[in-house]
């Protein structure tokens, strides 16, 4: 059975982001700390300011310690910043720059993948 022209592309976007997964740019990321940062990304999308405590509030995704240790690797990594509010006890998630490339990669993943149809 032959795939789809769509589930082609998408099938060849995986491969390629597959392959830049492995390049020395940031250490990878559990499940858990990849759900997160797509998140935090979302918001970021959306222009909606993401504080550590909204995170720590979706029960969905763990408990609020289990979040905090994974937003703590997350920032170790290098993957995200915290940055000061105007209530010093509330810090707001941000990608890092090096996030951000990651994910200006996998968009010419995306353009790659569609372009060789």
């Amino acid at each position: 059975m032959k795939n789809s022209l769509s589930a082609d592309i998408y099938l060849r976007f995986l491969q390629l982001a597959e392959s830049i997964r492995g390049l020395p740019a940031l250490p990878l990321l559990d499940p858990l700390e990849e759900r997160l940062l797509e998140q935090i990304a979302n918001a970021g999308t959306r222009q909606q300011r993401l504080c550590v405590r909204d995170l720590m509030a979706q029960r969905e995704m763990g408990s609020p310690a289990t979040i905090h240790s994974r937003l703590k690797s997350m920032r170790q990594k290098g993957w995200i910043l915290l940055a000061d509010t105007e209530d010093a006890r509330r810090k707001q998630i941000e990608l890092s720059p090096d996030a951000h490339k990651h994910f200006e990669k996998l968009s010419q993943c995306i353009v790659e993948a569609a372009a060789e149809r």
